[in-house]
């Protein structure tokens, strides 16, 4: 019986835990582009989440490590977690609507901009966008594998310049689609070719291109 109370203890410790944990949200809405709507969120212990829909029932999933996660949040310390503005106020083209959220418990702040001059600012935006362009690649390279088998290649191709640019992070969760080209003879060979090597190079990056932006303390 104190067993059972001990582990309902510690469930409803680990629930409200949960409950109160910052999270972070971006939104960025930029009609006529590709695509319109993107949203990642981003909980505590690194969990991440990216939408094409508000409503989006199946987001993509991957998780960031431990030093990434604290920079962000780092990041969002500087920027009073979202309890000031951050637009610049100049007369630029528009970019997108962009909008942070902060979330901790009934704690809850919220910025809506288009341009910022902010370091700290442009620096958290980067690393989401970052988060944002990953994700979108996975989801590209996903649906070649499922519905194009010609057109692997291609995304293969696309998601070869993004590391190149330093675009991606997480890039664990592009294994198992790698490993499953690269031991399929159904692809043709220099898409498999290039999965295996793409796969060798993200199982052993030299330096993980995530540490980019990393906020200074």
């Amino acid at each position: 019986m104190k067993a059972a109370f001990a582990l309902l203890a510690l469930l409803t410790c680990a629930v409200a835990d949960d409950a109160t944990a910052p999270r972070m949200i971006l939104k960025k809405e930029f009609p006529g582009s590709k695509p319109p709507y993107m949203e990642i969120r981003l909980s505590r212990d690194g969990q991440v989440e990216y939408l094409e829909q508000a409503d989006d029932d199946q987001p993509v999933k991957f998780k960031l490590g431990p030093n990434e996660t604290e920079t962000l949040f780092l990041l969002s310390d500087k920027l009073d977690h979202f309890a000031r503005p951050l637009e610049s106020g100049l007369k630029v083209a528009r970019v997108g609507d962009k909008t942070f959220t902060w979330i901790k418990g009934d704690e809850r702040h919220e910025v809506k901009f288009n341009y910022t001059l902010d370091a700290d600012g442009q620096t958290l935006l980067d690393w989401f966008e970052r988060m944002c362009e990953s994700a979108y690649y996975k989801l590209d390279l996903e649906r070649a594998v499922r519905f194009d088998r010609i057109g692997v290649n291609q995304a293969l191709l696309k998601l070869e310049a993004a590391w190149d640019r330093k675009r991606l992070v997480a890039v664990e969760q592009y294994l198992p689609l790698l490993d499953r080209v690269a031991k399929n003879e159904s692809y043709l060979n220099m898409a498999r070719e290039r999965a295996e090597k793409l796969a060798a190079i993200f199982r052993t990056p030299a330096a993980p291109q995530a540490a980019a932006g990393e906020a200074k303390p």
